[in-house]
């Protein structure tokens, strides 16, 4: 779970970083959740002309969706902006893509270079997500 301002977008964003998907909102749900009085109009927003909780998004490998024990990263709305430096963050491992121009195409959709690392011939790059959230290539 990563604690987010804008959960909606961070998701979309991590979906097509790592080349994942954002989970479908179920809509009969929703509107089961609604008639239930479980839910209230003001439980919901709209991103992309679809109705989703207010509250979080979820994203998941394509080929687990909707898959019992899926591995999903969740995306929670909270009050506060980040402010200190993440505790733990995602390292992105490539699969032989050149780490310059998948650093350039990430800067380009909102991440922010931070620093290069190495441990011996190991280098890496440390980033950060549109929100500040700390990750790493290699």
């Amino acid at each position: 779970m990563i604690d987010s301002e804008d959960p909606h977008t961070q998701a979309g964003w991590w979906a097509e970083t790592l080349d994942w998907r954002v989970e479908p909102t179920d809509q009969d749900f929703i509107d089961k959740m609604l008639a239930e009085g479980y839910a209230q109009q003001s439980d919901l927003i709209e991103h992309n002309g679809i109705r989703v909780w207010s509250t979080g998004e979820a994203i998941c490998r394509p080929d687990e969706d909707g898959k019992t024990g899926r591995q999903r990263v969740l995306f929670v709305k909270v009050p506060e902006p980040k402010t200190v430096k993440n505790r733990t963050h995602l390292d992105i491992r490539l699969d032989g893509d050149d780490k310059d121009a998948v650093r350039a195409a990430l800067e380009k959709r909102g991440a922010r270079f931070l620093y290069q690392g190495n441990e011996g011939p190991h280098i890496w790059y440390t980033m950060t997500d549109p929100e500040g959230n700390e990750f790493c290539v290699s």
